[in-house]
């Protein structure tokens, strides 16, 4: 027997089922997933732009470089300036380029689920 075995179906408009189909690929949920969200209390945000991960992997690396730093100046009692500067200009870089990503590609209203009535 299946675990999810109670099956509930119910109607839409096209432009409801439209609407819906858009907010659920965008989410990266299946349908049912997505409804199992809700009927949890939870809403189902989109899913990152593709570029999020590469900019994720290169933050971590960023981040562990500026740690190594920081212990090696802890022990030692020095800082590397050299090391430290190219790290810091790598994240200022970075920022940079997450900040365009995220408003290049962002639509105000496409980030939102539509208001009720619509």
């Amino acid at each position: 027997m299946r675990a999810r075995d109670i099956r509930i179906q119910f109607r839409l408009t096209e432009k409801e089922a439209a609407s819906f189909d858009d907010i659920v690929t965008r989410s990266g949920l299946s349908r049912s997933a997505y409804l199992r969200c809700l009927i949890k209390g939870l809403v189902p945000v989109e899913l990152p732009p593709p570029d999020y991960f590469a900019f994720a992997r290169e933050l971590h690396f960023i981040g562990n470089n500026l740690n190594q730093i920081a212990q090696k100046a802890h022990v030692l009692g020095v800082i590397d300036a050299k090391r430290y500067s190219e790290e810091s200009r790598a994240l200022e870089k970075v920022t940079k380029e997450i900040w365009e990503a995220v408003y290049r590609h962002k639509e105000m209203d496409r980030w939102l689920p539509p208001r009720s009535g619509e």
